[in-house]
């Protein structure tokens, strides 16, 4: 009887088992918000500097989570900056607004008590969109984004994110004939933070 017993409490408690397991990773969602700083690097090519001026901006992302380590993201992001080329101190300014739509792979460490790192890698596309500048049309770039950061959880379903992500892509030039032989390969820093909801 004894035996008997055992049994079907071990058989109960390995069919309850798996339900305990998945209670780690029920919630395979998130969307966050955050505000971000925009900072383009400084490059020279054929003697004509291209630059920006420091600006920030918003970044809207979704992800999905496959298991509590591997996920994908969407994002979109949103600034408004002031591009310069030119010669020594003359330079030309194109006020300029930037969209940003990209995916990337995510790789969620473990959580270290309330704080889960990761890092991301994935493609986009920037599409630079001139004002008032005569000449000028919208031009889209394809980019290379990489990055990681943290969440900080607050609770089961609010965290707020701080994290570093890097663009690469071709400078635009925004159809200008001028500048048609200047563009060259730069990079944006984008280090950001917000809050997220996780469901």
């Amino acid at each position: 009887m004894k035996i008997k017993t055992t049994l079907i409490v071990l058989a109960a408690g390995l069919t309850v088992l798996p339900a305990f397991g998945q209670e780690e990773f029920t919630q395979k969602q998130e969307v966050t918000v955050l505000g971000f700083g925009d900072f383009l690097k400084s490059t020279t090519s054929n003697g004509v500097r291209n630059d920006a001026e420091n600006t920030g901006g918003v970044l809207a992302s979704y992800r999905y989570f496959f298991n509590q380590h591997n996920g994908v993201e969407a994002n979109y992001a949103f600034s408004n900056f002031t591009d310069r080329y030119g010669v020594g101190s003359t330079l030309t300014s194109l006020q300029t607004r930037s969209h940003e739509v990209s995916a990337a792979y995510i790789f969620r460490l473990s959580p270290i008590k309330r704080i889960t790192p990761f890092v991301e890698a994935g493609v986009g596309g920037i599409v630079f969109d001139p004002k008032s500048f005569s000449g000028a049309s919208a031009q889209a770039r394809a980019a290379f984004v990489y990055g990681g950061g943290a969440d900080v959880n607050l609770s089961r379903h609010i965290y707020v994110r701080a994290e570093y992500r890097g663009l690469v892509y071709n400078s635009p030039t925004w159809g200008v004939t001028a500048l048609n032989r200047f563009d060259r390969v730069t990079h944006t820093a984008e280090p950001a933070l917000g809050i997220g909801y996780r469901f």
